[in-house]
């Protein structure tokens, strides 16, 4: 990512489109060529795991499979799968700016049944095989995992599997085929209840019942005054070590067989991991704990060549020991405009600090819109991010903060900017993805309509785009 580039930051759920989420649909390839029209580079997306507790893409059932839910249903439709007339049937949902995943769940799986059933009648592709074989160093234990979970035919996953590799690859190679290098996330930790807990205990440190004897988290600051409690097993990384890392090749091999680009979520953790005593009810016990650190990551290297680009979530408290292990690595950092002018963070995330090797974001799926987040801010805040901009709050508050605020990130040195699909439409706090530390339905649900991605918004995207020297002309 050594060049001067920009994307956007948009979840495949957030997609807009007919039966209850978005998919790898028509509306993805139209928005994959709205992306080449505004002159972007990238398209950044989270996990693409099947989503387990809280709906989180961070809590997946396996950090190697696809979430069924992103499999395009009119493309079985078309491969006389199911009918157009049993999808219309079903009820997805009322509120086609939310996720309903209750209904989803309710609602797909029949239909993704009935796709099985004739999927193996009508006799299974050539494909299929090759596809098992080439996958069943996980595909087999997450198919059986899943059986005894949900009671449903291991063939089924191994089916939806199937499906989701296939739409995705035809997915990939069209975004591709427009200019656009897509950018995918890969969670630190997997989910206790996940089919790599399950088939690799010997991974994690559990105790003689078989349980996390400490889990994940982050300490008390002054964002959250419990800390946060994921849960997450933590890394036996001693073990890890002694097998020259081989599973976690193996799984960043798997993310770069889907993506051009990995985000690595808190990158802090293999420098030093938060570790809580497992039954803890809160963050507040636990303690920091040498991880890996670069021989990890000398592996990594080794294995998938110099070539990878792994971009370095290091949000959050950064010590000196996680700022030389992100230079070591030469990734990639993150840096977020709104933490520029928040009084509670303790680094300097001012973009005059920022570098050229860096990825620039107005915020997160984990931080509130950008209208949203100045609209809440303190005074004294308030008043931080008007100095930056060499004019008054009352000034400031009555212009486009927004764009402005983009404009900023756009114009910094760092070489990639990435700024979330919300913040170019001026959105407010209901289209926030993602609360960290809270549960329901207003995580992870956020979805656009077609009717947001006007020509007028191209226009002003492209056009930002090439005021700050960003813009990619491969398609032009």
């Amino acid at each position: 990512m050594k060049k001067r580039g920009a994307g956007v930051l948009m979840p495949i759920f957030s997609l807009p489109g007919e039966y209850g989420i978005g998919t790898l649909g028509e509306e993805a390839r139209r928005f994959a060529d709205f992306l080449r029209d505004a002159g972007q580079s990238y398209w950044q997306i989270l996990p693409l795991g099947p989503t387990g507790y809280g709906d989180s893409p961070y809590q997946s059932f396996s950090t190697f499979a696809g979430n069924p839910y992103f499999i395009n249903l009119p493309k079985l439709v078309e491969q006389g799968l199911i009918t157009k007339e049993e999808c219309d049937a079903e009820d997805f949902g009322d509120d086609p700016r939310r996720v309903s995943y209750e209904k989803l769940y309710y609602k797909r799986f029949p239909l993704f049944e009935r796709a099985c059933g004739r999927f193996f009648a009508a006799g299974a592709p050539e494909g299929y095989e090759g596809f098992l074989k080439e996958n069943e160093d996980w595909l087999d234990g997450y198919a059986r995992f899943m059986e005894r979970k949900e009671g449903r035919p291991a063939d089924l996953y191994r089916f939806l599997q199937y499906v989701f590799s296939v739409q995705w690859k035809e997915f990939r190679e069209y975004v591709n085929a427009q200019g656009i290098e897509i950018i995918g996330d890969i969670p630190i930790y997997v989910s206790e209840d996940s089919s790599d807990m399950v088939d690799h205990p010997e991974l994690f440190q559990l105790d003689k019942d078989g349980r996390p004897s400490a889990v994940a988290g982050c300490p008390p600051d002054a964002f959250a005054s419990d800390g946060q409690l994921w849960g997450n097993p933590l890394y036996d990384w001693d073990y890890h070590k002694k097998t020259a890392y081989r599973w976690w090749i193996r799984r960043m091999e798997r993310c770069f067989s889907l993506c051009d680009i990995v985000r690595v979520d808190h990158f802090r953790g293999f420098d030093e991991y938060y570790s809580i005593p497992a039954g803890s009810t809160n963050a507040r016990n636990g303690k920091w704990v040498k991880g890996p650190g670069i021989s990890l990551f000398k592996a990594l290297k080794e294995a998938l060549g110099e070539d990878r680009q792994i971009i370095a979530e290091d949000l959050g408290y950064v010590t000196d020991s996680v700022r030389k292990l992100v230079e070591d690595t030469g990734y990639p950092g993150m840096k977020l405009l709104q933490f520029a002018f928040d009084s509670r963070e303790e680094a300097d995330y001012r973009p005059s600090t920022w570098t050229e090797n860096c990825v620039a974001y107005t915020g997160t799926h984990d931080n509130q819109t950008a209208k949203a987040w100045f609209d809440e801010l303190t005074e004294e805040d308030r008043q931080m991010a008007a100095d930056y901009l060499h004019e008054s709050v009352e000034e400031l508050a009555a212009s486009d903060y927004v764009g402005k605020f983009i404009g900023i990130t756009m114009d910094s040195v760092a070489d990639t900017a990435i700024i979330p699909m919300q913040d170019y439409l001026r959105l407010g706090a209901e289209a926030r993805v993602n609360a960290p530390s809270t549960l329901g339905p207003q995580n992870w649900s956020f979805r656009f309509l077609s009717s947001d991605f006007t020509d007028a918004l191209c226009r002003e995207i492209r056009e930002v785009t090439e005021k700050s020297g960003r813009i990619n002309r491969k398609k032009d």
